[in-house]
């Protein structure tokens, strides 16, 4: 079964998907969903390998499908497609580009799950490019969720630096003590089993299913946990199995307890298990992969299981050049700052010299203004006085003055 597929967990009983962090995760679902409606799509689906897959053979069935789904598929297509030019525009208008013209073609290049260069119906390559796009995406989702966990782990220590460096001698020391007590604390707690082996399953079936350790069956153990009865366990149904090993670490309750911690080891413990069980490396764990598995000396006999205290996530190195760039950052921050009070300090500057100007501009105006109206008086007296007959004295202009 094709391993995207499969790995949204996908319920035909009840058309439930689980979000596979994928950015086009709606169109992806939706997409499966119509072609599981169609009974003959739905046979290849669940009779072809993941090598035929992968070379695209499943994508080549969807000539066969039903006019129906092919509309809706359609139909689909052209939403993902406006979705993606919508997505576009917003960028550009919140990048300031309102006057640039888009070139929504060059644009939806970068979206290699489908075919933009016909946006209106869905063919054969759209859902070949699709497989293909979320079959690598999926294969990088744990690659790139160690280097964001990572991050986190850099960042709250970094965090707790800045803090103490905040605080007097005194209370420095305190704050210091208090954190390595809490790291005590949370290091203080029962064995955890190894994922995946016999101990660990054992517990869960007694604990979680309420049965006998002593009639432990692997295979009745696998149809109680296989909840959505499909033959496989998925990641989502791998992950439920290690709750009572991380309630053995992790309680939300504890100061000490970071719950983004108990996410991350839960997901460490599930690629291990898989890791060690998906021979076949579909991200799914078959019957036949798990009971294979139950008798390897690893899961009879496991090492101990060394939990997330025990595996820092980053390097001494790691953390100095996280540090050295978040410095860099800050530097070139507050450089841009500097820049852009510059900036308006010159721009203040201007504005007061074109006040200035416009002040002075304003006076010549005035001051132009009553000259010109005192010409204009001169030259009516003076019309007037050369017009008088019966006056026998001259009066010249200066002579007014």
């Amino acid at each position: 079964m094709v391993l995207f597929l499969v790995n949204l967990n996908f319920d035909v009983s009840c058309c439930n998907f689980l979000d596979t962090g994928l950015h086009y995760d709606r169109y992806l679902r939706e997409v499966i969903d119509f072609l599981e409606k169609d009974q003959h799509f739905r046979e290849k689906l669940h009779n072809t390998d993941m090598e035929d897959i992968k070379q695209g053979k499943l994508a080549k069935e969807l000539d066969f499908v039903s006019h129906h789904v092919r509309t809706k598929l359609d139909e689909l297509k052209r939403q993902e497609v406006n979705r993606l030019r919508t997505l576009i525009k917003a960028k550009q208008d919140l990048e300031g580009g309102n006057d640039i013209a888009v070139d929504h073609q060059a644009l939806l290049k970068q979206f290699e799950y489908l075919n933009h260069m016909n946006p209106h119906t869905f063919e054969v390559e759209d859902l070949d490019r699709l497989i293909k796009s979320a079959t690598k995406d999926l294969e990088n989702y744990d690659k790139e969720r160690h280097e964001e966990f990572k991050r986190y782990e850099m960042m709250k220590e970094h965090d707790r630096r800045e803090h103490l460096k905040t605080l007097g001698e005194e209370e420095r020391k305190r704050e210091e003590e208090h954190y390595e007590e809490m790291r005590k604390k949370h290091a203080d707690h029962p064995k955890v089993n190894h994922p995946g082996s016999q101990n660990q399953l054992k517990e869960v079936w007694e604990e979680a299913d309420g049965l006998d350790p002593e009639d432990f069956d692997p295979k009745t153990f696998f149809n109680i946990h296989d909840t959505n009865g499909d033959g496989f366990f998925d990641e989502q149904e791998l992950e439920a199995l290690f709750t009572k090993e991380l309630e053995k670490i992790y309680d939300p309750s504890n100061e000490e307890d970071d719950m983004v911690e108990m996410e991350e080891e839960r997901l460490r413990m599930r690629e291990h298990v898989m890791n060690e069980v998906d021979s076949n490396k579909d991200r799914l764990v078959s019957l036949d992969e798990f009971l294979i598995a139950t008798k390897k000396k690893e899961f009879l006999e496991p090492d101990s299981w060394e939990t997330l205290e025990q595996n820092q996530a980053y390097t001494d190195e790691e953390m100095r050049e996280f540090e050295e760039h978040l410095a860099q950052q800050e530097q070139d921050l507050n450089q841009k700052a500097v820049d852009l009070q510059k900036q308006r300090d010159e721009l203040e500057r201007q504005q007061e010299q074109l006040n200035e100007q416009k002040k002075e501009l304003q006076q010549v105006r005035k001051t132009s203004t009553v000259c010109n109206n005192f010409d204009h008086n001169l030259s009516t007296i003076h019309s007037l006085m050369t017009n008088a007959p019966h006056f026998n004295v001259k009066v010249t202009p200066n002579q007014l003055l």
